[in-house]
């Protein structure tokens, strides 16, 4: 199911935090919510993020800028000066990863980033059937993606799968699990489960994996 993007948007209203100060050469100070260095904010998919961005120790109205990644966030007018607020809403899985960074416009070396740990379980369901010849190679592929990473189990006939070497091959990464069966038999007929574990919750994959018999190959008559 695809996921709807989320965006940084300028919060009604200011978030309230305890804020922690850091010294910079320029003698003015930046602080994000709690943080007054760069940090990792944990959270879960689904509910709105606000962060809040404070200048300190100014004597004139000073202004800042958001960034999310390498892209300007566009702030509204009496959201800019000396405090200002953004809500990531909603946060989806696609905002793993990426960092936001409060800047001050006229010394953009007075920074503090935040970088998004965005935790969600696997999104594996569903099933796929297969058909294939005797003889052939077939690959059953399902998606792993899952924050905290997922461990991943692959089961014939909900019984867990044996690899026998030259037959089987198991390519893993943190987002995809590839099971290759080489030269598949009759004997290889079944359902294959692709189970995804993590601390947040579980998802599974049915592959119903059917061979046929090798068609035969007639030589052609000649042609006389």
């Amino acid at each position: 199911m695809a996921q709807r993007s989320s965006s940084a948007v300028p919060c009604e209203a200011p978030v309230l935090a305890v804020c922690f100060l850091a010294c910079v050469a320029t003698g003015l100070e930046l602080s994000v919510n709690n943080h007054a260095a760069d940090f990792s904010l944990t959270t879960m998919s689904g509910p709105a993020v606000s962060l809040s961005c404070l200048v300190q120790n100014s004597s004139q109205p000073e202004e800042l800028l958001w960034y999310r990644g390498a892209g300007k966030v566009d702030l509204k007018d009496g959201n800019k000066v000396n405090i200002s607020n953004i809500c990531i809403s909603p946060v989806t899985e696609s905002d793993n990863g990426v960092t936001f960074t409060c800047k001050l416009a006229r010394d953009q070396s007075v920074q503090v980033s935040v970088t998004m740990d965005v935790q969600f379980p696997p999104q594996l369901t569903g099933e796929e059937s297969l058909q294939t010849e005797e003889e052939k190679d077939v690959t059953l592929t399902c998606q792993t993606k899952s924050n905290p990473q997922a461990q991943t189990m692959w089961y014939k006939n909900n019984i867990i799968l044996t690899l026998q070497q030259n037959r089987h091959q198991l390519y893993q990464t943190s987002e995809v699990s590839q099971l290759s069966i080489y030269k598949v038999q009759n004997s290889d007929n079944g359902t294959y489960t692709c189970v995804v574990n993590s601390t947040l919750g579980e998802g599974r994959k049915d592959f119903h994996l059917i061979v046929e018999a090798k068609t035969p190959v007639f030589p052609k008559e000649a042609v006389i």
